[in-house]
């Protein structure tokens, strides 16, 4: 791994780079956070949050190799003459042709799609009806400190015993980046929000039962080695509000009409072709 591509990867644990912010680039084309997200979203179906908090800086790094690759390649594609070739340019050709056709698919269903209008009675009945599909489960926003052994993490533990308040969240931070061997270690150990059941069940069971502030008194035996974890903060189980979920009740809504007025539309359109 090159230097530039090691610190990419700092920079993607630590989260400090913004959405079009250029990570790295590669014979001078340059790949964007963006490019990275997009790609991550399109992988899990636009479910990337899901992804367990511990698993996701590993995943941006894999998709972020990948584009790489795909530079790479195609970088010596354009050297070796790939694409002057007349199977390329066949190829291309094709292409073209069917990307042309499903472009204009698109761009009329959206027009159609755009059409369709959505009440406010109807938003307010469906919220009304189905609140529990709004319903969040109990989170909390922690921190943790990944090591190999119980006497590294008791020793960590130790430096954290007679510490509270903002010292104590700093203090871990700084052990967080010194000692962790986890990929959150580079920015202070940070998880994000999660809520039940997204950490490994030892991981989960300790830091549910933990208060807002608190370091754990006894280092946590996981899988991947043993953990000092440090509660930011918690939230309770709660419904979501009308106005949070208003824009996604609207898309889920549209969507379910477009089904009705597409085969409407579908079936207009067939009587007058001429299919044989």
């Amino acid at each position: 791994m090159n230097k530039i591509t090691m610190l990419l990867s700092a920079l993607l644990l630590t989260g400090s780079v913004v959405c079009a912010k250029t990570l790295v680039t590669v014979n001078g084309k340059p790949i964007t956070q963006e490019e990275v997200d997009q790609e991550l979203m399109q992988a899990t179906q636009g479910r990337f949050n899901q992804v367990p908090a511990d698993r996701q800086a590993a995943f941006r790094q894999q998709v972020l190799q990948q584009l790489i690759g795909k530079e790479l390649i195609y970088d010596d594609a354009k050297k070796s003459g790939i694409i002057n070739s007349a199977e390329y340019k066949s190829e291309y050709k094709k292409l073209e042709q069917r990307m042309k056709k499903e472009l204009a698919i698109q761009v009329w269903q959206k027009k159609l799609l755009d059409g369709i209008k959505i009440s406010t009675k109807e938003l307010k009945d469906y919220y009304n009806k189905n609140k529990e599909e709004f319903n969040e489960k109990e989170s909390v926003h922690a921190r943790h400190i990944l090591v190999k052994t119980k006497e590294e993490a008791e020793k960590i533990i130790a430096q954290l015993k007679h510490l509270s308040g903002e010292k104590l969240k700093e203090k871990f931070i700084a052990l967080a980046k010194k000692e962790s061997t986890g990929p959150s270690g580079p920015k202070g150990g940070d998880l994000g929000y999660f809520s039940k059941g997204q950490m490994v069940p030892a991981f989960n069971d300790k830091v549910f039962s933990m208060k807002k502030g608190e370091v754990t008194s006894e280092p946590v035996k996981t899988q991947f080695g043993y953990h000092v974890i440090y509660v930011e903060d918690k939230k309770p189980s709660m419904t979501r509000s009308f106005d949070e979920v208003k824009a996604f009740i609207e898309q889920r809504l549209k969507m379910e009409k477009f089904k009705t007025v597409m085969k409407k539309k579908m079936d207009e359109l067939q009587k007058k072709a001429s299919i044989k």
